[in-house]
């Protein structure tokens, strides 16, 4: 199956892929930092830049076209995240728009009554900002943690956790670091019993799997094009209700109703070219009538491919003496990100001498997943592959080889 992807023709869309270093083709596993850029997302962008620019509000060509720019990146990023377009806000990033929508939302909580809870799992981005509007609100700040062992969360004690005195939950759909797909739907039905609202982190999923904010029962949800071969614009879905009554930070003459109420000044147009442009290049990996059905096809398709490379490289470190894998058991699905350590030698190192002798970009260190790193006793900071649907077998073997060949000393 795996050998049925079409992995020669979608290299062919990524210009950044005829690099050369020390002689090789670069092999770029640094994925779950910043995918590499789609040709036709750049060629969009530029052609956009070229064509002449305007910002919204005129009635000259170049401003209505900037306008069908919004409208049609608000579209594809709905159907890409099954939610409505009007749930749909654009920011600068992730961590932007989460601070953002936090004070917001916590513009309505009472003073020193009540909780959040967060979890150990999670990139920083989906735990400070609620972190922070717990404490101007002075709110008990509950953690699910994670076990160490499994690598997954402890769901036992969510009862306890989450009660009705919680105001939010915040839970990541999957590790940044580790790879682990969260258990989520109990935390969040949990959340939903007591009426929590929900903020979910999808930065890490929406490259390697479906995700469908309507049934999801989350009330935030938030993703990167820069993580799916695009740009680098923040995306979150609200849920109706919610959007309509955020109490947000927002120049007088702006719009006053959602979405545009949550996107201050002007919106990185050429960026949402590229948002619109890296979706339909998603899409154009598996098949269908409608962009949603082709989006899950090529989430079918890059299930597949990604988690047999994913378990190639697994096996072979696995067979490295000086290697310790940090992932959880064959019984828990995970991203196709496998993190390691190399005995006798610094995370930084290792990616130094990956990269300096065999063109092999990898990241080091705690990925702003700083609590979970802690938990796993990984002081020195991790060593991070990150597949994506451009990797190759033959880039897989050459890091299973360089890693095998490091002079530990």
């Amino acid at each position: 199956m795996a050998k049925e992807f079409p992995i020669e023709q979608i290299r062919e869309e990524f210009p950044a892929l005829q690099r050369i270093e020390k002689d090789y083709f670069v092999g770029y596993f640094d994925g779950p930092g910043g995918t590499q850029v789609a040709k036709s997302v750049i060629s969009a962008m530029a052609t956009y830049m070229k064509n002449g620019v305007s910002n919204l509000g005129g009635t000259y060509p170049t401003a209505l076209e900037t306008g069908f720019v919004v409208e049609e990146a608000r579209e594809h990023a709905a159907i890409l995240l099954g939610a409505d377009k009007e749930n749909i806000a654009f920011g600068s990033n992730m961590t932007s728009l989460a601070f953002r929508v936090s004070r917001a939302v916590s513009e309505k909580w009472a003073q020193s009554r009540g909780n959040i809870v967060i979890t150990e799992m999670d990139h920083h981005a989906n735990v400070d900002p609620w972190i922070t509007a717990a404490r101007t609100k002075n709110l008990a700040i509950h953690t699910i943690k994670v076990n160490s062992d499994s690598k997954t969360l402890d769901l036992s004690t969510l009862e306890k956790l989450i009660t009705k005195e919680t105001k939010l939950v915040a839970i990541g759909l999957a590790s940044n670091a580790i790879g682990t797909i969260n258990d989520y739907k109990p935390v969040i039905e949990r959340a939903k019993e007591v009426g929590a609202l929900v903020a979910a982190d999808a930065v890490h999923a929406v490259p390697h799997f479906a995700v469908d904010f309507k049934s999801l029962g989350a009330d935030f949800l938030f993703c990167s094009a820069y993580k799916f071969f695009g740009p680098h614009v923040g995306i979150v879905a609200i849920r109706d209700e919610i959007f309509r009554e955020l109490d947000v930070f927002k120049l007088q003459p702006a719009p006053k109703e959602p979405p545009q109420k949550l996107e201050t000044g002007t919106l990185n147009f050429e960026g949402l070219v590229g948002v619109t442009e890296a979706i339909r290049f998603m899409a154009s990996m598996g098949d269908g009538n409608l962009l949603r059905e082709q989006l899950e096809s090529a989430y079918e398709n890059l299930l597949v491919y990604e988690n047999h490379l994913a378990e190639r490289l697994r096996q072979g470190l696995l067979e490295i003496d000086h290697v310790t894998l940090f992932q959880a058991g064959s019984d828990v699905e995970k991203t196709p990100t496998v993190a390691f350590q190399v005995k006798g030698m610094e995370a930084n190192l290792v990616c130094h001498h990956l990269a300096g002798g065999h063109a092999l970009h990898l990241e080091y260190g705690d990925f702003y997943a700083k609590t979970l790193v802690e938990k796993l006793r990984a002081q020195k900071g991790l060593v991070r592959a990150g597949i994506a649907p451009y990797n190759t077998t033959e880039e897989i073997n050459r890091l299973i080889q360089a890693v095998a060949g490091l002079d530990i000393g």
